[in-house]
């Protein structure tokens, strides 16, 4: 079968191709690093001609809700347009568990990512949305982000997050299944508030600074109730624990820019 997964070079794309590659399947790796831009549909028919399913997992490099809402809609509507006309029988995107909630939030790059998924929803094409809890790769990045401030705070808000590899077994797991027409959840299987999972990551650095709880903080933008990122009690819990990836990755590649993608 051939698959054809957009933003295939990045952290979850990678495993994604990887893991469909091993498993027999025609992977075909789209990102601009391969000449295929979703953005501006440059090498985009040629990546999607003959593919029976396009897994979307790009992101924007924007985080203001004007340049995010910009890239997501143009891309997703190429990959609707040009998906239909190569016969692709499965759209297969990746998103935020609690994305109506941080858009309600008023998180300007959530609000672009609720309306790539009302897109796909109202396109009327076969589609499955995975949606999928923090990853444990960008606790960093959220730790470091809080402490660089004067007052290193985060937002009193609980997580359940995930490993990426597991994100990318839901990924591979839920294109090569059925079109479900549904949102499908996947979360970690330990809560932790999110200034918790901070001090952890700051300790295991031997990193001496400090982030307290705010309630009235936001998270990127978004004004969160506590349980509000959070999956559904039928969301699907992937098996591995923090400190079990943080023991085992103990150098990892942390990206400067991102949400839960």
């Amino acid at each position: 079968m051939k698959i054809t997964v957009v933003g295939g070079t990045g952290l979850i794309g990678s495993r994604v191709v990887k893991l469909l590659s091993e498993s027999g399947h025609d992977v075909v790796t789209a990102a601009r690093e391969t000449g295929v831009n979703s953005y501006t549909g440059e090498g985009l028919a040629e990546a999607l001609a003959g593919a029976s399913i396009v897994i979307d997992v790009s992101n924007s490099s924007y985080i203001d809700e004007a340049g995010a809402r910009e890239f997501f809609y143009t891309s997703t509507m190429n990959l609707l347009t040009y998906g239909d006309s190569a016969g692709v029988d499965h759209h297969v995107a990746l998103s935020v568990v609690g994305t109506d909630r941080l858009a309600r939030g008023q998180g300007g790059y959530f609000i672009a990512k609720e309306q790539q998924e009302r897109l796909i929803v109202a396109s009327g094409r076969p589609f499955s949305i995975v949606h999928a809890t923090q990853f444990f790769e960008f606790i960093r990045f959220i730790a470091d982000t809080a402490a660089a401030t004067r007052q290193p705070r985060l937002p009193d808000v609980l997580v359940q997050p995930i490993a990426a590899d597991d994100v990318a077994q839901a990924v591979a797991e839920t294109a090569v299944g059925p079109a479900s027409g549904e949102v499908l959840e996947f979360a970690g299987p330990e809560i932790f508030s999110l200034t918790e999972l901070a001090e952890i990551d700051l300790l295991f650095r031997h990193d001496e600074r400090e982030v307290r709880p705010d309630p009235l903080g936001t998270y990127f933008g978004a004004r969160l109730a506590s349980r509000d990122l959070l999956p559904a009690s039928t969301a699907r819990v992937m098996p591995t624990r923090y400190h079990e990836w943080r023991v085992s990755e103990p150098v990892a590649g942390w990206p400067t820019r991102s949400f839960s993608r």
